[in-house]
């Protein structure tokens, strides 16, 4: 018997869809909640080949929602142990881990030697560093976000709108999973409705996904979604950096006070609080990089400052994921 045998049958699927599955190369970026989900449902589908981006180590507090990982985990590297779950879920399905964080300078060559991204990330910059690389090179991306008791994932870029069409401005928001908290029913739903997304991309499902949005509220027990198919691209914004990537005629602002980081992101770097920053920067011509620990101060503080910086300006997230 045929393991695929039960979707294959559907007409959405059947032979030729299944050897799309089969061919694609799907890169995931994040081993926590949302790939708790998304990775199972992908590897059992058939999916060709599956690159998972991770840095970071089980941690006890993972488990509640990062089920892929038991309590003998632990200390280990996310994503070995979720490549190897899913290895044995599915021998046929190559799973390569990367037991590194997505940064702005290794994301080229991680997204163009994939056919579809999957942001499974709790990272600001991750989020929107993918999405800039996938517009660049017409890639889909499936992205979702969750905190508390709600959450959203849509299909970006490849032929929809980026994510910054979408949300052009820095988030209101500066929580996270980690500070806010998040239930684990929550984070699988969105990430089995990521993975839904995913396989309709590679199976060239109508309507596509991309351009889609849905948005689950569990507080009320409601889900809504829209298309953003015409949504216009920002005409400009501000993009991320790695550290690596810092160039020394670069005027380099760390905003994290002494306090959350007692040493300087960068050698060069002078410490200016946010709220200090329109008043104690002087306009300049140089790249101006505003370096946070998410990266979600330092965009909002260019926001403040781009009326009177007549240069360049990037963000450095000190974290990502």
């Amino acid at each position: 018997m045929n393991r695929y045998e039960r979707q294959e049958i559907l007409p959405e699927v059947g032979s030729a869809g299944q050897g799309r599955l089969r061919a694609a190369r799907v890169l995931v970026v994040g081993a926590g909640g949302l790939s708790a989900t998304v990775l199972p449902l992908l590897t059992a589908a058939g999916i060709g080949r599956i690159t998972l981006v991770d840095g970071d180590r089980v941690e006890q507090s993972n488990l509640h929602r990062q089920t892929l990982f038991t309590e003998d985990a632990i200390g280990r590297p996310k994503a070995d142990v979720a490549a190897e779950r899913c290895r044995a879920l599915n021998r046929e399905v190559v799973i390569v881990p990367w037991r590194r964080a997505l940064t702005p300078e290794n994301a080229e060559a991680l997204v163009e030697a994939a056919d579809i991204v999957l942001d499974c990330a709790d990272s600001y910059a991750v989020s929107y560093t993918l999405s800039d690389v996938c517009k660049n090179r017409r890639i889909p991306l499936i992205s979702a976000s969750v905190l508390g008791v709600s959450g959203y994932v849509g299909g970006f870029c490849g032929t929809a709108p980026s994510l910054r069409a979408v949300f052009p401005n820095a988030p209101e928001n500066a929580a996270s999973c980690a500070t806010a908290g998040v239930l684990g029913p929550v984070v699988a739903m969105l990430g089995a409705a990521q993975a839904q997304m995913a396989m309709g991309v590679i199976l060239e499902l109508t309507p596509s996904p991309l351009g889609q949005m849905i948005r689950v509220d569990m507080g009320d027990y409601r889900m809504s979604g829209f298309r953003f198919d015409d949504a216009d691209e920002p005409q400009g914004y501000f993009p991320f950096v790695s550290l690596s990537e810092l160039r020394s005629g670069d005027e380099i602002i760390d905003l994290r006070g002494a306090d959350e980081a007692p040493v300087p992101i960068h050698p060069s770097a002078r410490r200016i609080l946010p709220d200090a920053l329109p008043e104690t920067l002087a306009p300049g011509d140089k790249r101006l990089a505003l370096c946070c620990a998410s990266g979600l101060r330092a965009w909002r503080a260019a926001e403040a400052i781009q009326h009177k910086w007549p240069g360049e300006i990037v963000l450095v997230a000190a974290k990502s994921s």
